[in-house]
């Protein structure tokens, strides 16, 4: 454990904001090579590396998470970069999101490196986590060997997320004709707004999802107008659209855009729902080492995979992002040994 903790805050003693985790990754290649990792690989600033008996003809699961963190907040009454120990906390910045599950499956991969297993490991410390960046999982992904399952380390309290959400942002513009309000000319583009807004608020997917439940959409943010006096041609607005499993993000776009006059456009697609069957090996070797499931409300990686995936990891969302941040070392120990009870039960 010592290495392991140590590893931990020498990872909190170096900034790796998203897109900038360029010296974390040397740390974490060199570490794994102190360990006697054979091969280990960096793609930018994503450094992966499988086990010693690693068989193309085996599955292959999947060890994930990110050493990139976010800006600490203004309400730090520590310095976030300085790793300090107090009565078995470890307070930094990254600690509890995500180094704890970071250096968790670390160890464990380290651990049973060379272990003859009916199965592959591959271990991926990727970065752009925070911002879903180019540069991150999406990008390394299509360089590794085939996956068949993946075990995504984020502070759940080793609660096993199930699935999360997919998120979509739409930018919607409603178009009318300008005209002087005194003489009731044009068209308003706010009233149109309106109504596709009341729409979209009443709008009801078709299918739902099993576990997911419905798709959410909500009207979020609003602009019209100039000045008082003339009709605006022109009303744009924002819709954040929590989406499911039930329909792909693009077929949840379009069913959403057959709806409505204004224009809907959006942001990006590519943080998608993500889902596990209850009955997938993963989550009942998970069920079997005496953990519980639920339905994270926060997006992650996992939302850039398409095979099965699980996310769990110690610490607690509720820190995340927070001032003074924190992981207990208890924490770390315990989510060693249950990533290890689910490795090692796990009947493919």
């Amino acid at each position: 454990m010592k290495d392991y903790i140590q590893l931990l805050q020498n990872l909190i003693r170096i900034p790796s904001f998203s897109r900038e985790e360029g010296e974390t990754a040397c740390l974490l290649q060199q570490f794994l090579e102190s360990k006697g990792i054979a091969e280990v690989h960096r793609e930018k600033n994503n450094i992966w590396a499988t086990v010693r008996h690693f068989d193309a003809n085996r599955p292959t699961l999947l060890l994930n998470s990110h050493h990139d963190t976010v800006r600490p907040c203004a309400s730090y009454t520590r310095d976030p970069f300085i790793p300090t120990l107090e009565d078995g906390r470890l307070y930094g910045l990254g600690s509890n999101d995500a180094g704890a599950s970071l250096v968790s499956l670390i160890t464990v991969f380290c651990d049973l490196y060379n272990e003859p297993l009916p199965f592959n490991l591959l271990l991926a410390l990727s970065a752009e986590e925070e911002v879903t960046g180019e540069s991150g999982i999406r990008h390394l992904l299509p360089m590794l060997p085939r996956i068949d399952m993946a075990i995504v380390g984020e502070p759940t309290q080793m609660r096993v997320a199930l699935g999360e959400r997919g998120l979509v942002v739409l930018d919607g513009v409603a178009l009318g004709v300008s005209g002087h309000a005194a003489r009731n000319e044009g068209v308003n583009a706010l009233y149109q707004a309106l109504d596709d807004i009341q729409c979209l608020r009443q709008f009801r997917f078709e299918r739902e999802s099993s576990l997911l439940g419905p798709i959410k959409v909500s009207v979020t943010q609003i602009q019209a107008g100039t000045q008082h006096n003339v009709v605006p041609d022109e009303c744009r607005f924002v819709v954040d659209v929590r989406t499911t499993d039930a329909y792909s993000n693009e077929e949840t776009v379009n069913l959403l855009q057959s709806a409505v006059k204004s224009r809907l456009t959006a942001r990006s697609t590519r943080i998608r729902a993500s889902a596990i069957e209850v009955g997938h090996p993963l989550v009942k070797s998970a069920l079997s080492a005496g953990l519980s499931t639920f339905v994270s409300p926060t997006t992650s990686d996992m939302s850039q995979m398409a095979f099965p995936s699980i996310k769990v990891g110690p610490g607690d969302s509720a820190r995340s992002h927070s001032a003074d941040e924190w992981v207990g070392v208890g924490e770390i120990e315990q989510a060693i040994g249950l990533y290890k009870d689910i490795i090692l039960n796990l009947k493919l």
